[in-house]
Order: structure tokens, then C-alpha cells, then sequence
């Protein structure tokens, strides 16, 4: 047995640090620099975001130079791409951008991802990560205007070997002519580029001249080499020299590791070591494969140390949120200080409802459980292969556990099968545990670490548990009078490293999300309180708009019928469409109305249920059909869905998002949970954490409104409505009102 008070400690990891100045700065201050690397023609930005002329020797070691466009002499394009790809389209989205403006055929782009450094950062964190819906929204003039810049020099490069004016040149599918007798491909033309200085404020297309933006049906890059088996995901690397590895934990959430013996862990084929992590978090178990360390890993034995460990059951705490929702709120959300006299207004008016809502942990569940490789490179340092969606957090926090300049931290990113929030957390959390695995066995193997199912759905982050109450009234006009509101979460970014971003005067705006903020004219209080637990929660697809919309946009249905008015034309009194932001709401509600045919009436056996929501500056309204079988099952039949996220960059891609969201947030709410007995997870693989069935899954009609609005998000909108839609149209069926999820805990039965 290995006594564990001698074991290594870990060095303390660095904050996430983030480039305020660049996330700061105007879109249009980010200009173009290129250079020759290779024999190709390089567009991008400098790591200030200015205009440089950066000298081949720099671009090549990356000192301060990282392009977004390659062209090789050979005609190819290819675009890096700073946001990495678990299903969303973004690899397809920006290059998309830089085809439109460089004016290249489909055929001849690709795409790389991008190695971690300052100048891929994310113009809305302020620093390099993909998350938040917000690829295409912080990309989109950035990555046009370096495929704009690198066609003017390409057309200058032309006009001066052509001798004649630039102006009379026309590009289109990557081939220049004067109309006349010259006439090129682009690659003939990037050794001369290279010599140009880039213009300052290269010329955008008009929208009305896009070819590939706004197109229907354009092929997804990914597709091809997703379907062959050629796409590279984390899973598939493998490295010389490399052992695998998986880590035994505690059962409980804080536990610590006092020892253990391997007992016949020695006797599996394959078995190579195993090891304690440096901060006793765990013991990994290296094998020659990941099915070896697996077994392994079933075979020793482990002492933990569990007095800071949460042995908390899911009893224990619904319990706590209730006495915390019963109590006085710590935090006044809207900084009104009226919650009392608003709850107390509703109670009172003319007519008024109430409900409390409660919603329980839930999994992040991807299709590619967590897992990624460290190696150790020539220049002893270390390099990370991973489906890597936060470089930001993720690179400084290994430089510094490694004690290694960052500069000796490289990072290559792969296709990630699927995240919905999971690989991006403040505390990197499983490429920390692959390093210390690496770093305990002695820094000389590579170490592919390998989460399992089990290990991702008992010993993961989750979303927050949320309980909330609410107190509506409804006045003599029959419009809302009074809203009192009551929230108790866990926060996700309190102690975190972007705390400073999220949290203000005390609230997490996340736990409050889609409510303080909602576009609905209606008078609001809203009291927020903390719930303190070790247990790690994480932004999970669509944050906290994920239960804000289905309280929201139930609440509004309940406070309708105690209006005796429709629910449509309810939500829409309690809009001012003078108000673009307002109007856009409204649109999005009226186009799926209309599109649904809806009326207002529900037939034997049949419920239709309305939702609208707005998040990450898009949105999205849902109509939900439903059927009930003599036996009072549930049957999802259709949902049409609007959505307004400005320029529709790619429509299939949007379509498919929506589709996506829909039936993720549609499993969520039939039947997943995530619960303990003694601070221990119940669910242990897809039989007890189910997702959602193809034979559960709507015909889905996706209604995208025509904009020149510049893009938001779509990766995570169309998940918020799709829950309350599905209780109104079920309320609207049987008459039951679902405010305990998931719905089959509150009495719901799916055919």
C-alpha cells in the first residue's frame, strides 16, 4: 500500500490572464499584416491587432504573428481557424467568411485549427476560447476582412505584373481577368502579393453581390471527413512512446486521496503502473491500453480522507433550497429593493398565480467523453492534443503546474465530438489531471488520459440545481400588474477566473439570466440566493437561459389563461414593438405562429404549446404539437421554430443548430437527472441518464427570418423554448401544469 504523506504537491496554477486591450478595441481597428511562409501568401493579424510587416523568420517561429489566411502557390486557401469544432459549423461558418471576400471557389479551401496564442483570441472573452454562441458574431467582420485584404493584394500583385490599373481586374472562383487577353489563377500571383503592403481598410463586398454567404445549401466541411473516418477527434491520437491512463477518484466530491493498494491490479495483461496524483486527488493507472487501465483501475483499493467531501443527497439538498427559497433573498437582482411589496402586490391584484419550479442537475453527456494526450516535446517542454475549446485557461494553467515558460506549452487542437459546455472550465479540470498523470510517471512517456461514460456522469461537472417561485399578479386591464421573483443556484463563475466578468454586486448574472434581462415590459423584483456546495457546476448548453425560459415562458402561458386571453396575443400586449429589440421578439413570435397555423384551439387527444426566448442576442420561437394515446402518453409530433440571428451566414448550419438544441433541450426536460444519495452519483451510464430517443425526437420546421443585421449566435438559442413549449402543449392535452423537472419525475409519461 502506497502511504500518501510524502506524495509530490502541485505547484500552484496561474490565473487566467485576459487581453483587455484587444477585446476592447473596434472591430475595424483589426488589420491586415502579410508575409511569405513556405512559398505561400499569409494574411492575419499581429498580436496588437494593427498593421505590421512582419518578416518571414517571425511568422514562421510565431513571435507575434498568427495569419487566418494561407494560399499557396498552388491555388489552395486555407483558413485557421481560432474557434475549434464540436459539431456547431463554425469550421464551416468562418471560412465561409474568408471565400466570400477572397472570391475563391468552395473547392479550394481548407481549414487548420489554431495553435494557442494571443492573436486568435475571442472578441468577446477578451481572450482565446469558443463558447457562448459567439464564433460567427465576434468573427464575422474580422475574418471578411482578412479574406478581403488578402484578394486586394492579390489583384494589386496581378495589375502590376499585367501593367494596367487594378480596377480593371475582376476576380471570381479564385481566377482574375481584365476581360481582355490576361488572365490567372490567384496562385500565380502570392510570391509578388507577399512584396505589398496590405491596405489599411480592404473593401467588403456588398451583400447583395454574396455568392457563399446567406447560400442554402452549402457543403459542410466537416462532413466528408466525418463520415470517412479522416477527421482527427482527440479519441483517435496516438503518439510514439505513449502509455494510457485513467484515474481512480473518490466517489464523493471533495474527497481526498489517504492511499491505496493495487491488489490484483498487477495481474492484468497489459498493467504498466499507477500512481497518486500530487494533489491527492486520485490514482492514475497507466496500461498499454485504455481497456487494460480500465480493469486495472477496477482492482485497487482506495482510502480517502472525506471530511471536506460533500456526503449530501439530493433529499438533503431539495430540502436546503426550499428553506433558502423560503428566506429572505440574499441578493436583490433588478437593485429595485422591492421584492416584498411586489410579492405582496400580486397576491393582491385582481387576478394572480404562483408556482415554484425546480430543476436538477444535469450532465453535459457528449457523445466523445473527455480525453486528450500529453507529450513531451525536443525542447523539453510539453505539447497538448486535445479537442481544445479553452486555450485561454487551458495553456497558462499547464505552463504553470509544468513550471514551464508558456512558450514551451504548445497546444493542437482536434475535432471535439460534442462539449454542450464541458471542455471548457475555469479549472481545466482533465487536462490538469493528464498532466499531473504525465508528470507523476516521470515526464518521459507520452500519457493519453481516458474518461469513461461512468467517469464523466458520476465524477464531472454539472449544470446548477435551480429552485424558483414566483408571484404574478394580473390587473383590471388584464395585463400584468406586479411579478415577484425568487431564485436560489449554485453560482458557476463565483471563485472562477472570470468571476470579475460575470458577477456584480454580488449576483452571478448567469443564475439570473433570461429573467432581470427579459425583453417583456412587465414589473419585476427578483431576489437571488447562493447555494454552497463543493460539488463543480459549469456552464451548460444555453447557461442559465436553459431554466430561465422554461420559467419565463411558462409562467407566461399560466398568467394568459388567468387573464382569460391567448397566449400569443398576451406575450405580444406586453411588448413595445417601437423598441428594435422588442420587435425582433415579437417577429420571431408572430413568424412561428403564423407558420404553425396557430388559433388558439386544442382538440381531443392533441395540445399545442407557444414559446419565445431571447439569448446570446438571437431569437427563437417554438410551436409545440403533441398527441396523448389512450393510455395518457405523451407523443412529441412537431415543432416550428423562427429564429432571427441576423445575416444567415450559413442557413443549413442554422437549421441544423436549431434542430440540434431542440431535441437537447427536449431530452433534458422528459427525463434527465443527475442524483445522489450520500454525495454520491445515482446515474452511471445512458440507461440511467437517458437521452433522447430517435422515436422522441419531433419532425422539427425551422423558419429563419431575413436580416442585414450583422450575426449572433446559434449554437445554444434554439435550447430555451423548446422545454416550455413542450409543458404548455402538454398542459394545454391533459391539463397538468409541469413545473418539476424532469417531466417524468412530476408525473409525465412519454409514448
Amino acid at each position: 500500500m502506497e502511504d500518501l504523506k510524502t506524495a509530490p504537491t502541485m505547484p500552484a496554477s496561474a490565473k487566467s490572464s485576459s487581453n483587455k486591450s484587444a477585446s476592447a478595441m473596434s472591430r475595424r481597428t483589426f488589420l491586415k499584416s502579410s508575409v511569405v511562409l513556405g512559398g505561400s501568401i499569409v494574411v492575419g493579424f499581429n498580436a496588437t491587432g494593427l498593421l505590421a510587416k512582419e518578416t518571414a523568420t517571425m511568422a514562421a517561429t510565431g513571435t507575434g504573428f498568427n495569419p487566418f489566411v494561407k494560399i499557396s502557390p498552388d491555388g489552395q486557401v486555407t483558413v485557421v481557424v481560432k474557434h475549434f469544432e464540436m459539431g456547431q459549423g463554425t469550421t464551416t461558418g468562418l471560412t465561409t467568411l474568408v471565400a466570400e471576400e477572397l472570391d475563391v471557389g468552395w473547392d479550394q479551401v481548407n481549414i487548420e485549427f489554431a495553435p494557442a496564442g494571443e492573436s486568435y483570441i475571442n472578441l468577446a472573452f477578451g481572450g482565446q476560447g469558443t463558447g457562448g454562441s459567439t464564433a460567427i458574431a465576434n468573427s464575422f467582420m474580422q475574418y471578411r476582412q482578412a479574406g478581403a485584404a488578402a484578394r486586394d493584394m492579390i489583384i494589386r500583385a496581378a495589375a502590376a505584373k499585367w501593367e494596367i490599373d487594378a480596377g480593371m481586374i475582376a476576380m471570381s472562383d479564385g481566377v482574375l481577368s481584365d476581360g481582355y487577353d490576361n488572365k490567372g489563377m490567384i496562385g500565380e500571383f502570392v510570391a509578388e502579393a507577399a512584396k505589398l503592403t496590405p491596405v489599411a481598410e480592404p473593401k467588403l463586398k456588398d451583400a447583395a453581390d454574396f455568392k457563399l454567404i446567406g447560400k442554402d445549401k452549402l457543403a459542410r466541411l466537416d462532413s466528408l471527413p466525418k463520415t470517412t473516418g479522416k477527421a482527427m477527434f482527440a479519441m483517435d491520437v496516438k503518439v510514439p512512446n505513449m502509455v494510457y491512463a485513467t484515474v481512480l477518484t473518490s466517489p464523493q466530491f471533495g474527497g481526498i486521496l489517504k492511499s491505496f493498494d493495487l491488489g490484483d491490479a498487477v495481474k492484468v495483461n497489459g498493467f504498466i503502473d499507477a500512481k497518486a496524483l500530487p494533489n491527492k486527488t486520485g490514482v492514475a493507472v497507466y496500461a498499454e491500453s485504455t481497456w487494460a487501465s480500465i480493469k486495472a483501475r477496477r482492482a485497487i483499493t482506495a482510502q480517502w480522507d472525506s471530511s471536506a467531501a460533500d456526503a449530501r443527497g439530493t433529499a438533503e439538498m431539495l430540502s436546503e433550497y426550499t428553506d433558502k427559497l423560503n428566506a429572505e433573498p440574499t441578493y436583490d437582482a433588478t437593485g429595485k429593493g422591492n421584492l416584498a411589496a411586489m410579492e405582496d402586490a400580486a397576491k393582491a391584484a385582481t387576478q394572480s398565480v404562483s408556482a415554484d419550479f425546480h430543476f436538477p442537475l444535469l450532465a453535459h453527456a457528449p457523445m466523445e467523453p473527455v480525453n486528450c494526450v500529453v507529450e513531451p516535446t525536443e525542447d523539453g517542454g510539453i505539447r497538448l492534443h486535445d479537442g481544445c475549446q479553452f486555450p485561454m485557461i487551458t495553456h497558462p494553467t499547464l505552463a504553470a503546474i509544468a513550471e514551464l515558460p508558456p512558450e514551451k506549452v504548445d497546444i493542437v487542437t482536434y475535432y471535439a465530438g460534442g462539449s454542450f459546455g464541458r471542455r471548457a472550465n475555469g479549472n481545466s479540470d482533465y487536462h490538469v489531471q493528464a498532466l499531473m498523470a504525465y508528470l507523476a510517471l516521470g515526464g518521459e512517456k507520452a500519457v493519453k488520459l481516458v474518461w469513461t461514460r461512468e467517469d464523466d456522469l458520476a465524477g464531472g461537472y454539472y449544470r446548477p440545481m435551480f429552485a424558483q417561485r414566483a408571484h404574478i399578479g394580473i390587473g383590471d386591464d388584464g395585463k400584468i400588474s406586479a411579478w415577484g421573483h425568487r431564485s436560489v443556484a449554485q453560482s458557476i463563475f463565483k471563485g472562477g477566473p472570470m468571476e470579475s466578468i460575470a458577477v456584480h454586486n454580488g449576483v452571478d448574472h448567469f443564475s439570473v439570466e433570461g429573467i432581470v434581462d427579459t425583453p417583456y415590459q412587465i414589473p419585476m423584483a427578483l431576489g437571488l440566493t447562493d447555494y454552497e456546495s463543493p460539488m463543480p457546476v459549469l456552464w451548460w448548453r444555453s447557461v442559465g437561459h436553459s431554466q430561465s425560459g422554461y420559467t419565463m415562458e411558462v409562467l407566461m402561458d399560466m398568467a394568459a389563461e388567468a387573464a382569460g386571453a391567448d397566449p400569443v396575443e398576451f406575450r405580444l400586449a406586453h411588448l413595445d414593438e417601437t423598441d428594435p429589440d422588442q420587435k425582433r421578439f415579437a417577429g420571431v413570435l408572430k413568424l412561428a405562429a403564423d407558420k404553425a397555423g396557430w388559433d388558439g384551439r386544442s382538440t381531443k387527444g392533441k395540445g399545442r404549446g407557444i414559446a419565445v426566448h431571447k439569448s446570446f442576442n438571437t431569437y427563437v420561437a417554438q410551436v409545440m404539437d403533441v398527441s396523448v394515446n389512450d393510455k395518457g402518453a405523451i407523443s412529441l409530433d412537431k415543432v416550428v421554430c423562427a429564429v432571427d440571428c441576423g445575416i444567415a451566414v450559413n442557413p443549413d448550419v442554422i437549421r441544423a443548430q436549431m434542430e440540434g438544441a431542440i431535441g437537447y433541450g427536449l431530452g433534458a426536460v422528459m427525463r434527465n437527472e443527475i442524483t445522489m444519495k450520500e454525495g454520491v452519483v445515482d446515474q452511471m451510464n445512458f440507461p440511467q441518464y437517458k437521452p433522447l430517443r430517435i422515436t422522441d425526437m419531433p419532425e422539427v420546421d425551422v423558419h429563419i427570418v431575413q436580416s442585414d443585421l450583422e450575426p449572433t449566435g446559434v449554437g445554444e438559442p434554439g435550447l430555451p423554448p423548446a422545454g416550455p413549449a413542450l409543458a404548455n402543449a402538454i398542459y394545454a392535452a391533459i391539463g397538468r401544469r409541469v413545473t418539476k423537472l424532469p417531466m417524468t419525475s412530476d408525473g409525465i409519461t412519454f409514448a
